[in-house]
């Protein structure tokens, strides 16, 4: 057998090696993609409680009907000015809460009365929901909505079940999931397409007594993502409200959904639900993970807006550090920003939000150099010595996740040095490090499922502010 032959043998084994790989490794679908490409997100949020003038008390907010709904009056309502301030900041999506724990609906609905028609305000005209989807249009924001289930005060719904034994509260779970379904229905029909649709804590299944929201989705968003229940979950909470991931956070996972409470998996809510937070490299589900914070989260967590609370609005550092340990970890970030009592998002935090985008693209919007390319090397040279701090790795995540192991070197007068060992990349990973002197930076894979497709090498030299 001479040489020839063996290396074309050779070669024939590599090459249905890697075609097998490839379809070992999930693939995020466009909507996943398009997700994770967005990088920061804002969950807006808005319920009655907030015009109550009490100080908000989640656990009794879930049990307390609203006293008085019509002390809904936002004078100054502004719907551009919220998302205005979002594109201004630099965020591509904006997720709204047409309902949280009271179980008002602020949107026009003929399938529950507790909703904007039942106001006073604009003479029960109104339609929350229409206007941010228009906004969000003018500006070019990809809208989201969020559905509360599994609270609703208004309706004695706890934990997604109905007060009550026997066949009366089997009536009235009946008539709840009724009602659920035919609200998703108006929300899915009559306001467009949704680039996600959010189930507050998630959603109860059928097969869990809940109603059939997904048929309702599959059928009227089909471009959209779903999250969750026990049927589905195209992402997956990040294990806090932190804004951050610990790292390596793999965007896939070993479990079709992830569940809410007492339905998720013990392997899920083992360890502080650190699964959620690392997913798992060899898991069979493209799920990456969010991290979600409140803009004012810092010194308190408020993801509705109560008065004289700016102290606790998150500083710059930190949220630029957070951008680091969420995007920079392969996960999308969400900042939650809520409107006031006006009807507009405070100044204060307009201004910060707007501070944070502008540091983000001070910080990555001019790399020293950048190169892309396939297999196991890619190399920057630099014509002179070249400081540097930063480096920028994304995987083509649309042929999946494949790096599992790559170190970063700088060569220096010295020759070749450690700057960073790691596992998962994924859709982005950020390292910083103290200022090195380098001609020349290289990336080596050591280990990955095929062929490693890196979408973007870029090295920086970022200034301290």
């Amino acid at each position: 057998m001479n040489s020839r032959y063996l290396l074309t043998l050779s070669l024939i084994f590599t090459l249905f090696v890697n075609m097998g790989a490839q379809h070992q490794v999930p693939i995020p679908t466009p909507e996943q993609l398009q997700w994770q490409n967005t990088e920061l997100a804002a969950l807006v949020c808005w319920d009655m409680h907030v015009f109550d003038g009490e100080f908000y008390v989640q656990k009794e907010v879930r049990i307390t009907p609203v006293k008085d709904y019509n002390t809904f009056d936002p004078k100054n309502y502004d719907m551009d000015q919220w998302i205005k301030s979002l594109k201004d900041a630099g965020f591509k999506t904006a997720i709204f809460t047409v309902s949280h724990e009271t179980g008002f609906f602020f949107h026009q609905s003929n399938a529950t009365p507790y909703c904007m028609k039942a106001l006073k305000w604009q003479e029960g005209k109104g339609d929350i929901l229409r206007d941010f989807k228009a906004s969000c249009e003018k500006y070019g924001i990809l809208p989201g909505v969020y559905i509360g289930t599994r609270w609703n005060a208004f309706y004695g719904v706890h934990d997604f079940k109905v007060e009550g034994v026997g066949t009366f509260a089997e009536h009235r779970q009946q008539y709840y999931n009724t009602m659920i379904e035919n609200v998703v229905e108006e929300i899915f029909a009559n306001y467009g397409d949704w680039a996600i649709v959010w189930f507050d804590g998630g959603a109860h299944s059928p097969e869990q007594g809940g109603p059939d929201v997904l048929s309702i989705f599959d059928k009227l968003q089909p471009n959209s993502l779903f999250y969750h229940n026990l049927q589905r979950s195209d992402m997956r909470w990040g294990g806090s409200e932190t804004g951050t991931v610990p790292y390596p956070s793999w965007g896939t996972f070993p479990y079709l959904s992830t569940g809410a409470g007492e339905s998720a998996k013990k392997e899920i809510r083992a360890n502080n639900y650190q699964l959620l937070k690392t997913g798992d490299p060899n898991g069979n589900y493209y799920m990456p993970a969010m991290s979600d914070a409140p803009l004012r989260g810092h010194g308190g967590h408020d993801w509705f807006w109560e008065p004289n609370r700016e102290d606790i609005i998150y500083p710059l550092d930190k949220l630029v550090k957070m951008y680091y340990n969420s995007v920079g970890h392969n996960t999308t970030l969400i900042l939650g920003v809520t409107p006031n009592t006006d009807g507009i998002i405070p100044e204060p935090d307009v201004k910060r939000l707007k501070e944070f985008g502008d540091e983000i693209k001070r910080r990555f919007d001019s790399p020293v150099k950048s190169v892309s390319g396939e297999g196991y090397q890619l190399s920057i040279k630099f014509a002179n010595k070249q400081n540097i701090n930063q480096v920028v790795l994304m995987e083509d995540i649309s042929k999946g996740e494949r790096v599992r192991k790559f170190i970063l070197e700088g060569k220096t007068k010295g020759g070749w040095h450690m700057i960073f060992e790691g596992s998962c990349i994924g859709n982005k990973f950020i390292h910083r490090f103290d200022d090195k002197e380098v001609s020349a930076v290289r990336l080596k894979v050591l280990e990955s499922i095929g062929k490693s497709q890196i979408l973007e090498f870029s090295v920086y030299d970022v200034t301290n502010p």
